[in-house]
């Protein structure tokens, strides 16, 4: 007779061989069919698409308001602590967001092994990605300096930034201008750049987020969405408008950027309300499109975040001259990365 320590110890080795048949029966490519309801799932639709609308003019358009409101000017110390917390929202976005979905994608068992599940694809991705966003950075932004001082060069020598220079040679001499971009001018083309990359990246991945709100059926995943998307696209929309707003563009180009920012995550919406029917989350080719732009979002995001946004702020002379300025600003970083952390709980 077998005795109890053996028994046990039998069941425990059967317990252990049967643990990865249990996951794996629960692992299926087939979309859930339970909690599907199409008519109320387009009512939130409707909603987080009005919603979403609202909050993201509103978010992107209240550091353009500095213009006119001195108390959300750049150069107001309120200014850079509400960029702080729009920064520490991108990060966390890139992070904790939209990071952990592309794992998630291409790394389900629902696409091909090859090549997906041969190489860390999502974290290759996100680093070339990260890497491009530095090339784009440093070409645009050398291209954006070239046409100014190009411009610049085309004058007498009496305009702002343009040197007169005398140059002697063996039998004779000359004269002409040499073009110097002071701190400023400098300071506003990067200021430019990144608000054009960071806008591409926030599009990418509102776009995505955007689709699969709209192709879902289901009330129950939609719903918490509704609140979590609205308070991500508001704060993501201060962080672009702040940039904006310090690249100093012309009103057309402002109300451009804005509208764009605005409608990008509702398109994505009405995108997928139009392709809910043949639309499956579950297929492989949209869970690896969906990963590589999403890891390609993420790359991008996180750089934005950590060199663009809060490097350029924190070691700004600005900042580092005033202690209390600083320690609100990673106050307000804190607070914005962890609020739109605590936000993954439910989206």
């Amino acid at each position: 007779m077998a005795t109890p320590m053996k028994k046990n110890l039998f069941r425990a080795v059967t317990l252990l061989i049967l643990i990865p048949t249990i996951v794996l029966a629960d692992c299926t490519c087939e979309a859930g069919e339970e909690d599907r309801n199409k008519t109320l799932a387009l009512k939130y639709k409707l909603a987080a698409f009005a919603s979403i609308l609202v909050a993201g003019a509103i978010g992107v358009c209240i550091p353009v308001m500095g213009r006119t409101v001195a108390a959300l000017s750049p150069e107001r110390n309120f200014f850079f602590i509400v960029k702080a917390f729009a920064a520490g929202v991108i990060l966390s976005t890139g992070f904790i967001h939209v990071l952990p979905d592309a794992f998630e994608n291409l790394t389900s068992p629902c696409i091909p092994e090859s090549p997906w599940g041969e190489f860390p694809f999502t974290g290759f991705i996100a680093m070339m990605a990260a890497i491009g966003t530095l090339m784009v950075d440093t070409y645009a932004t050398a291209h954006y300096r070239r046409r100014a001082e190009t411009g610049k060069g085309d004058g007498c020598g009496d305009e702002e930034g343009v040197v007169p220079v005398h140059t002697h040679a063996t039998h004779g001499h000359a004269h002409g201008s040499v073009t110097l971009l002071n701190s400023g001018e400098t300071e506003l083309l990067r200021h430019r750049v990144i608000s054009q990359v960071l806008e591409l990246g926030i599009i990418v991945h509102s776009i995505i987020i955007g689709i699969a709100l709209g192709a879902s059926d289901s009330p129950k995943t939609i719903k918490p969405l509704i609140a979590a998307l609205t308070f991500h696209q508001f704060f993501e929309g201060i962080g672009l408008g702040g940039c904006i707003t310090q690249a100093k563009f012309n009103s057309k180009a402002v109300a451009i950027m804005a509208l764009f920012f605005s409608l990008t995550t509702p398109t994505g919406i009405a995108i997928g309300i139009g392709i809910s029917n043949v639309y499956s989350e579950t297929s492989p080719t949209a869970l690896i499109v969906e990963g590589v732009f999403n890891s390609a979002s993420a790359g991008i995001l996180i750089y934005m975040a950590l060199v663009d946004l809060l490097s350029a702020d924190f070691m700004s002379p600005k900042m580092q001259k005033n202690g209390k300025l600083q320690l609100a600003a990673n106050v307000a970083l804190l607070l914005g990365a962890g609020a739109m952390s605590l936000l993954a709980k439910w989206a």
